[in-house]
């Protein structure tokens, strides 16, 4: 079972052309699963169900209630432009719930989770997509917000044998207080017993792992550092091994067609379905 996490950066830069190089990039990749931040609806128009459209997935999509300060960001072209998460699923998505993430007054620009339980062939999924405060200082609001969304997973998770996945750009490096409290594997967990095992730890030791990098010229422009703030969280495989990582690198970290397909690179794992660890499902 083959997960992406991508934030497509809304309506910024030369959108028209990089959803081309975004549909691309998941073409490729053939995502059974895709958890989508920073996602554009204008009118008619819904980014998210355009690609799901192109690609053959189920769509589900939830809007931000405060999309003014975004709108602001490009001026008069933001007018009438929502912004939000989205969940591209290979299977009907059987319910869905919205959680507004908890956020100062001075930070509050919408920010949300989305859950979407996606009924596969053999077992339902509980499948999250987050997009965590930006602002560089505001750890504290963001381990308020991982908090928040750690319970949000909690009320969803059971009934199943496949554990929960998360997906989403946290904005917060894998050693920040935030993404450890998250995990619950390197500190107290933030819903006691929870833990979510950080995908990139199954990567290569020697795996490009930055997805906010100065080799994109979109986020060059902060002047910031590289770093992996996008991530994939997984809950303890289930009794036959269910959603055991057996996979994971980015993606999307290159020019398609001369455009770069956003200012931040996806994250993709492979997970297998069950049966054993050891044998390979995904």
């Amino acid at each position: 079972m083959r997960v992406v996490t991508w934030n497509l950066w809304w309506r910024f830069g030369p959108w028209r052309e990089r959803r081309r190089a975004i549909l691309s990039v998941l073409r490729e990749l053939r995502p059974d699963l895709v958890g989508l931040q920073e996602v554009w609806a204008a009118g008619d128009e819904n980014l998210a169900e355009w690609l799901a459209g192109e690609l053959g997935l189920h769509c589900t999509w939830a809007r931000s209630p405060s999309p003014e300060r975004w709108r602001r960001r490009i001026g008069d072209e933001g007018d009438g432009v929502d912004i939000g998460n989205a969940v591209l699923s290979r299977w009907p998505v059987a319910e869905q719930e919205t959680l507004l993430l908890p956020t100062p007054p001075d930070l509050a620009d919408g920010r949300l989770a989305l859950y979407a339980r996606v009924a596969a062939p053999a077992f339902d999924v509980p499948f999250f997509t987050a997009h965590l405060t930006s602002v560089t200082h505001a750890s504290a609001a963001r381990r308020a917000q991982v908090t928040a969304l750690a319970g949000f997973v909690a009320r969803y998770r059971t009934g199943t044998p496949f554990p929960p996945v998360v997906t989403g750009d946290f904005n917060a490096w894998p050693d920040s207080d935030e993404v450890r409290v998250f995990g619950g594997t390197r500190t107290a967990p933030a819903v006691p017993g929870q833990v979510l095992y950080d995908a990139w730890d199954y990567a290569a030791p020697t795996a490009p792992a930055a997805t906010w990098t100065p080799e994109n010229p979109y986020a060059a422009r902060a002047l910031e550092p590289p770093a992996r703030i996008d991530y994939i969280h997984v809950g303890l495989p289930g009794p036959t091994g269910e959603g055991h990582v057996r996979k994971v690198w980015r993606a999307g970290h290159g020019p398609v067609d001369g455009v770069w397909p956003s200012d931040h690179a996806a994250v993709v794992a492979d997970l297998a379905k069950g049966q054993s660890a050891s044998v390979s499902n995904a």
